[in-house]
């Protein structure tokens, strides 16, 4: 790697004739790849990548290990580009280096159904690791690799079989720096002492509103010292063989995760662009464009040029991978002979498959498990949790510092800390946003099922890893506990109430609320089996009967999102509707009813999502439409509900916040009484 970098006016015209450092043309190609681009988009962000090409060189060509011809290779180094709006400059080496990108693909940047949308998208690309774009996720994100790298390697590794030894790359902006959620982040890495991550800080100085002065002159070296990292400051980000020095470093530091803050240009090459706020969001114009390429000696009449021997240099720099993953293949071979059953663990887990049996260990509740017959669902959820972590091991997961109010604690199994990667139990701290985050880097990661708790209405910390997660179609495995007005004395700001219909309205979410132990335990197994999107599992604070299943229907038809708990001895004429909590009281209002000769049917809808994919038969079955007088009763906004009670039916729920007050009082108060229930059964009945 050369030691020196050529400035721009000794870049000389590739079709000359003349020598011309090939490292330096690598880094302008790439540039110029950004640019074209983005121009032919008329849309994106072309300053980043032009500053920061340099370090995407350095990454690709000499510090990470990949192999382009197969980006799931298990001990890959992860990079993730938390900048997301300078997703060409990943576009760029991603094709350059042998991916499943064309040079057609990078001409289609930000159109419909192109491989290069306009941030990177898990899935879509080959080569993305994880959906970034609202800055800060990305950083967050890779916290979570990082965990999870460490609890692998901890699981798996053994003398002479370090199966489980890459590392995390990250190029973050300005604009990450400054999100909370990076500052949550990077306490929870510093504490865990998470020596695999290394991050490159592109310190350009320009945010869409420009300088960055106007709002940000903290020191950020010295934050990150402060938060426990190895920081390393270069002040020229064209000086590649300084940054090639200092990623070796961060390789080298392992006790500490790394910052290397960057000082860097946006634009560089631009001659009216540079260093300006309007290089960042929008193309540079026909005009500018051409300057670009006379700067950096490419043709200005040409566009999407590649220079033969810079896809050569690129091409051999991907296939290098290729070895080392035959390398690797070699050591799990011998793994496999001398650890058979921890192979065939990982190999299993690493499938997204679930251990033969493991289901044998949910257990069946009956009232002589609970006191006086009941039991918290959040209660419920913890003994499940415990019942089946010794036959999942890939089961790892924590609250921020609610576990104790959440029930989440794995009671046979370590805490997860930098002594003791090996542990079970995650600590996030007051940081639902950095959990929800790291959760997703840890669900990315084959060989991991985590599980982050808080309260529901905490939910809303957490709102962009969770929309994320739905997006990129992946398993973290969401608990909120504490879920309505039920959980009492704490009042108006810890009573949920729009929250429910909130987290339903988010697509590929699947969000069950179980109405008791037993819909709790099938929860569980719901959401262990399910895939294609996160599971948010909704839990009580308060008691709640055991439903007797010899006398209602059966729990183990939570699966199907809806069911019919409870039948009437005569044909009913009203279908009470209700989850979680409320199904207790529409059970009571149902006997009621039958006292005054009203037939009424108790249907049980722990989640809508799952109902929704059953067949019509079986929605017949539970809602025949010869049956319209509906009443669905849940402590939590209306909103949604009118789909299922159609237009003869009404809804009994929440309109305004709670109060402070115990649970009793409060639902007296608002009406979820079995007085209530009946008198709007009646109503409906026309009675």
């Amino acid at each position: 790697m050369n030691t020196q970098t050529q400035s721009p006016d000794q870049v000389q015209n590739q079709n000359s004739g003349k020598t011309q450092d090939l490292e330096q043309l690598c880094i302008d190609t790439v540039r110029v790849l950004s640019v074209d681009a983005v121009q032919k988009a008329n849309s994106g962000h072309p300053g980043t990548p032009m500053g920061i090409a340099p370090i995407g060189h350095v990454l690709w060509t000499d510090a990470m290990r990949y192999n382009s011809k197969n980006s799931q290779w298990a001990n890959r180094d992860r990079f993730i580009l938390s900048a997301g709006h300078a997703c060409m400059l990943q576009y760029s080496l991603l094709y350059l280096t042998g991916y499943q990108l064309t040079l057609d693909d990078l001409k289609s940047f930000r159109q419909l159904h192109s491989k290069t949308p306009g941030h990177p998208e898990y899935g879509l690309t080959d080569g993305i690791e994880v959906t970034t774009g609202p800055l800060g996720q990305g950083f967050a994100n890779g916290v979570g690799f990082a965990i999870a790298q460490r609890h692998l390697a901890a699981r798996y590794n053994r003398p002479g079989f370090p199966l489980f030894d890459y590392k995390i790359y990250a190029i973050c902006s300005d604009g990450d720096v400054m999100e909370g959620v990076s500052s949550e982040a990077a306490s929870l890495a510093g504490h865990l002492q998470l020596g695999n991550l290394i991050y490159l800080y592109d310190d350009n100085h320009i945010s869409i509103e420009g300088d960055t002065s106007l709002t940000f002159n903290e020191d950020v070296a010295k934050r990150f010292e402060a938060y426990g990292w190895h920081v390393q400051v270069l002040e020229d980000g064209n000086d590649v063989a300084a940054i090639a020095k200092a990623v070796k470093n961060a390789r080298e530091e392992t006790t500490r995760p790394s910052l290397i803050k960057v000082r860097t240009h946006i634009a560089y090459g631009s001659p009216n662009k540079v260093d300006t706020a309007g290089a960042h969001g929008s193309p540079l114009g026909a005009d500018e464009v051409k300057l670009v390429k006379q700067f950096f000696g490419f043709d200005p009449a040409q566009s999407f040029v590649v220079p033969k021997e810079v896809l050569e240099y690129y091409r051999a720099a991907g296939e290098k991978g290729a070895v080392l993953e035959k390398e690797w293949n070699k050591l799990l071979e011998g793994y496999k002979k001398q650890y058979p059953a921890l192979a065939a663990e990982y190999d299993r887990d690493s499938k997204g498959e679930l251990p033969e049996g493991w289901e044998v260990k949910i257990p069946a509740f009956t009232a002589a498990d609970g006191k006086d017959g009941k039991m918290a669902t959040r209660q419920a959820s913890g003994k499940v949790l415990n019942a089946i972590a010794g036959s999942l091991p890939s089961l790892i997961g924590g609250s921020a510092d609610l576990s104790p109010s959440t029930d989440t604690n794995l009671k046979d199994y370590e805490s997860f800390s930098a002594k003791h990667p090996e542990g079970r139990n995650f600590h996030f701290g007051i940081r639902e946003h950095a959990m929800g985050s790291a959760l997703n880097g840890m669900a990315l990661t084959k060989g991991v099922i985590p599980f982050g708790a808080t309260f529901l209405i905490f939910s809303e910390y957490m709102r962009p890893p969770i929309r994320l997660a739905a997006i990129m179609k992946i398993r973290p495995i969401f608990i909120y506990t504490h879920d309505s007005i039920g959980l009492g004395e704490d009042g108006t700001t810890h009573q949920p109430v729009e929250q429910l219909i909130s987290l339903r309205s988010i697509p590929n979410i699947t969000l069950i609320r179980p109405a008791d132990a037993n819909e709790t335990a099938q929860a569980w197994k719901t959401a262990l089996q399910h895939q294609g999107g996160p599971v948010v599992l909704v839990f009580t604070r308060q008691v709640l009967p055991i439903i007797d299943q010899s006398k209602y229907g059966k729990a183990t038809e939570l699966a199907k999102g809806a069911y019919i708990l409870s039948e009437p001895d005569a044909t009913p004429t009203l279908i009470l509707i209700a989850t979680g909590s409320e199904v207790e009281l529409i059970l009571k209002a149902q006997a009621a009813l039958k006292e005054e000769g009203i037939a009424a049917r108790v249907v049980s809808m722990p989640s809508w999502e799952l109902f929704e994919k059953q067949d019509a038969a079986y929605k017949e079955k539970v809602f025949p439409k010869t049956i319209r007088k509906r009443l669905a009763v849940e402590a939590a906004s209306p909103l949604g509900w009118h789909k299922y009670v159609t237009d003869e039916g009404d809804v009994l729920a929440m309109t305004r916040f709670g109060e402070s007050a115990p649970a009793e009082d409060l639902y007296k108060e608002f009406g979820f009484t079995v007085e209530n229930v009946v008198k709007k059964a009646k109503a409906l009945l026309g009675k």
